[in-house]
């Protein structure tokens, strides 16, 4: 099968949903106000509220919820073959991660720019709402721990990476000052700062950066790891706009062009797809295809993670309640997009269905390794840029993906913590949060040796989760909308679908993690799986009474929204 004419299908899907369903959603289900004032404004505080230019905030939400998943997913789940990947890559971007992501930026910013975890606990009960920090602290604690394991193994085996990947922070602070302090027009700023970013990826071409085998007794993947949690935590305290905004807006334009390059390159050299399109001789210990492809492809088709971005910081920077289509929506189309590249790059970027066949020897083989290898030989094949840069320039763009999620995520985490900290009667300052923060997550990447191979631990865990996470926050979006007497069952069908094969999952999982005796996997498995079914009972609970209510207005609702601030203040 030509790889051309699958990316061409593909796009065009992704793109149509983009321009037909995604207006429907904004105009029919969730009722989109441009003159509705949102939490940016309301609650402008300069540090985490700030009215931000959709364009720049797409950027950030874009490139928080990307990561690396949507890379790591679809390279692992190609072993079932590329067409139920593909699948499920389009038609998931389609109908259940550009419904979620927008339908959760839309609940955070009808409740004050509120967290999923505190709209569990108006909407769906304190147990709900008490059990569903829980599952969202460790999705941050898995993604915080392994994204750096995977950044430092990147820096580590692609030196070349190096010096864009740190330069593009500098990037970012001058960014930043020149759009808030010197009033910078963003045509201007955008065209210097892709500029500066792709002179960085010659220059670490030119000079890659190899750290000796030990510094400071550490281990050169160690002391990567450190330095990334270092700067995370800094990066994390900083008001929004000085280098969170600036770094994952540039970082976005950067990452759509890679992607250009990478189907530009597909669409000229028209490699064929080696994988095979369904592999009925998939490797001994590979699990089943259902329900195991809906949990390995998580980011990239419906992520739980991106409703905690997008009620997290996303909407507290929404300038306007329309914007949200846009940042939204269209930010899961660029993770849809990621997605399925890498399908592709990792399906049909090898010489012989031989070579591809001993890079997917056995189930969890293939990942980052496999698309900057496989998309790095196409965009040589296809453009005709040499082997290196082009690894350079995808292992920098998994890396800035990789970095800039883990920048949101440490300051989630420090939300989560805060929270919890106030369920138990106390406050938490942001500086004694990150703290904690740290020391468990830092505790965890450590916790199997030196080498920080104790950051992948989890990770088994990190779809099934994720993606409970990802049906729960729609339970929130479904109680929001049947209170409402708006059209439900875009939120409706996807949740079922999502809730059903994650718990299946962890039901599978919890087989395996008991046959080969891992004891951390199958308790942490067990927690997930009680807090998910009690979670779900209540949001069915939930669901009964907001139909036996009465309809819900908007006047209603900031009624509701002054009279839940009085409560909180005791």
């Amino acid at each position: 099968m030509n790889s051309v004419v699958l990316a061409l299908i593909g796009i065009a899907m992704i793109v149509a949903g983009y321009l037909f369903y995604s207006k429907f959603l904004a105009k029919k289900v969730y009722a989109l106000d441009p003159d509705f004032k949102t939490p940016a404004h309301e609650l402008e505080d300069g540090i985490d509220y700030v009215p931000t230019n959709k364009y720049v905030l797409w950027g950030h939400h874009f490139t928080s919820v990307a990561g690396a998943a949507p890379i790591v997913g679809p390279a692992i789940a190609v072993i079932w073959g590329w067409l139920p990947a593909l699948l499920w890559v389009t038609l998931g971007t389609i109908f259940f991660a550009g419904m979620h992501d927008l339908g959760a930026l839309w609940a955070s910013n009808r409740h004050k720019g509120q967290s999923i975890g505190t709209l569990a606990g108006r909407y769906i009960g304190r147990h709900g709402r008490n059990l569903f920090l829980v599952v969202i602290f460790l999705v941050l604690l898995m993604v915080n721990a392994a994204f750096a394991v995977v950044i430092s193994n990147l820096l580590v085996t692609t030196p070349t990476a190096v010096i864009p990947a740190w330069g593009a922070v500098i990037v970012a602070l001058l960014i930043g000052q020149a759009i808030y302090k010197l009033k910078w027009s963003l045509p201007v700023v955008s065209i210097v700062g892709v500029v500066a970013l792709y002179a960085l990826m010659l220059l670490g071409d030119a000079f890659p950066i190899i750290l000796p085998d030990t510094i400071m007794g550490l281990s050169a993947n160690a002391f990567w790891i450190v330095v990334l949690f270092l700067y995370a935590g800094i990066a994390s305290l900083l008001p929004v706009w000085m280098l969170l905004q600036p770094r994952d807006y540039i970082n976005g334009l950067q990452l759509f062009i890679a992607l250009g390059i990478l189907y530009a390159a597909i669409i000229i050299s028209g490699p064929s797809m080696m994988a095979p399109a369904f592999n009925t001789n998939v490797p001994e210990g590979t699990p089943s295809i259902v329900p195991l492809l809906f949990v390995t492809i998580a980011c990239g088709a419906i992520s739980g993670f991106h409703g905690i971005v997008a009620s997290g910081t996303t909407a507290k920077q929404l300038n306007k309640e329309t914007d949200a289509r846009f940042v939204g929506y269209f930010g899961a189309v660029g993770e849809g997009l990621l997605a399925l590249g890498t399908v592709i790059a990792v399906s049909a970027g090898f010489q012989t269905v031989a070579a591809w066949e001993e890079v997917y020897s056995a189930f969890g083989e293939g990942g980052v390794g496999a698309f900057v290898t496989g998309g790095g030989a196409i965009v040589n094949q296809g453009l005709g840029i040499p082997e290196s840069l082009s690894g350079t320039i995808l292992a920098t763009m998994a890396v800035l993906f990789a970095a800039t999620t883990m920048d949101t995520g440490i300051r989630l985490q420090r939300f989560v913590v805060s929270e919890m900290g106030q369920i138990a009667g106390f406050r938490l300052k942001p500086l004694p949060a990150t703290l904690i923060v740290l020391v468990i997550t830092v505790g965890l990447t450590f916790s199997a040796g030196a080498d920080g191979s104790g950051g992948m631990l989890i990770w088994p865990l990190f779809g099934t989760t994720n993606q409970i996470l990802a049906g729960l926050t729609l339970s929130i979006v479904a109680v929001m909308l049947i209170r409402k007497r708006r059209p439900v069952l875009p939120a409706l069908i996807p949740l079922t679908f999502v809730l059903v094969m994650s718990v299946i999952a962890l039901f599978v999982q919890m087989g395996q993690f008991y046959a080969a005796g891992n004891w951390l996997l199958l308790v942490l498995d067990v927690i997930i799986l009680i807090a998910a079914i009690w979670v779900i009972i209540e949001a069915v609970t939930a669901m009964n009474r907001a139909r036996r209510a009465g309809p819900l207005s908007d006047l209603d609702e900031e009624r509701e929204n002054i009279a839940a601030d009085a409560d909180k203040r005791g």
